[in-house]
């Protein structure tokens, strides 16, 4: 079914099974208006003049104050759904501060521990004449890490 915008800009090409009988609200993705929309039976029988013309004026005050409700209700959504995509936004920010600043962390952890080797090793001979067993945990280690240093150019 094609539905046209009731600035007349705009045409829709929408299938018929999305809109139900009783309509719905719809919303012009050129011009942003938001209007209700009820399908048309051509099949129906020839409208006819009805005298009583205060009661149909009365039901259609209620059918639009209905439909500004709706309206209402429907922008009311729209504010809730952006305020919620803020604070996702939010969260998100907040997250990658977290992982900068792990990396921050890790970043001084490891700077620190290379610190701490060098000095160890600048200091070596006077720590060993001070605690003579530190001499076979210092040699050990040193062998470790450079097995891990020939280990990390092999990966690479």
């Amino acid at each position: 079914m094609i539905i046209t915008c009731p600035c007349e800009k705009k045409q829709f090409k929408i299938d018929s099974s999305l809109i139900p009988n009783e309509g719905r609200e719809l919303q012009c993705g050129s011009c942003e208006r938001v209007w209700f929309y009820k399908p048309q039976n051509e099949s129906e029988a020839p409208l006819t003049l009805n005298n009583n013309i205060s009661t149909n004026i009365t039901e259609q005050n209620e059918v639009i104050e209905k439909n500004l409700e709706i309206s209402k209700t429907f922008q009311q959504v729209k504010i809730i759904e952006a305020e919620m995509e803020k604070e996702k936004l939010k969260t998100v920010e907040k997250s990658v501060g977290k992982k900068s600043k792990l990396f921050s962390y890790l970043i001084v952890f490891i700077v620190s521990f290379v610190a701490l080797l060098i000095l160890v090793d600048t200091l070596k001979t006077p720590l060993i004449n001070v605690y003579p067993g530190l001499e076979v945990i210092l040699f050990n280690l040193f062998e470790t890490l450079q097995d891990i240093k020939l280990f990390i150019i092999d990966l690479i």
